[in-house]
């Protein structure tokens, strides 16, 4: 064995690697897009925004988590309509869409302790009074 001989091989060894890897990512399954159709969501954006400063101008929080009973909690006044996305960014198939709306005075508990440990994007939008509000909770369970 000699150097010649020692770099070929580290060469072929080196280009093998990479088409394995080549091979293995283009075979993945599972990856998913955030949304199915995220040119009309990009759009909307500016719509968003309005939402979140709308959000923010309210004297409350409208959306907490208390982790010692994994609920969430909603503060939200009598005749709120919106709706509460519960999102998993690793796995699409774990996403909720839970209907929202307020009938009686005080605050809502959601209990979410059924769901899968990890990491979670909590998103509730809601219309209070005319106006469209948005609030977004990063949690892990």
């Amino acid at each position: 064995m000699n150097w010649g001989k020692g770099i070929v091989i580290t060469f072929i060894a080196f280009i093998a690697i990479m088409v394995t890897m080549v091979v293995i990512s283009v075979r993945m399954e599972g990856i998913e897009l955030v949304t199915e159709n995220y040119y009309e969501e990009e759009i909307k954006y500016q719509e968003q925004i309005d939402k979140e400063v709308s959000t923010l101008a309210l004297d409350r929080e409208a959306l907490k988590f208390d982790m010692n009973s994994k609920a969430l909690i909603l503060d939200l006044p009598i005749g709120a309509k919106g709706t509460l996305n519960l999102f998993r960014p690793s796995d699409i198939e774990l996403d909720q869409e839970l209907p929202v709306e307020i009938l009686e005075a005080g605050k809502k508990s959601v209990y979410i302790g059924d769901l899968k440990a990890g990491y979670w994007k909590v998103q509730l939008s809601w219309e209070e009074n005319g106006e469209s509000y948005y609030q977004e909770k990063k949690i892990n369970l």
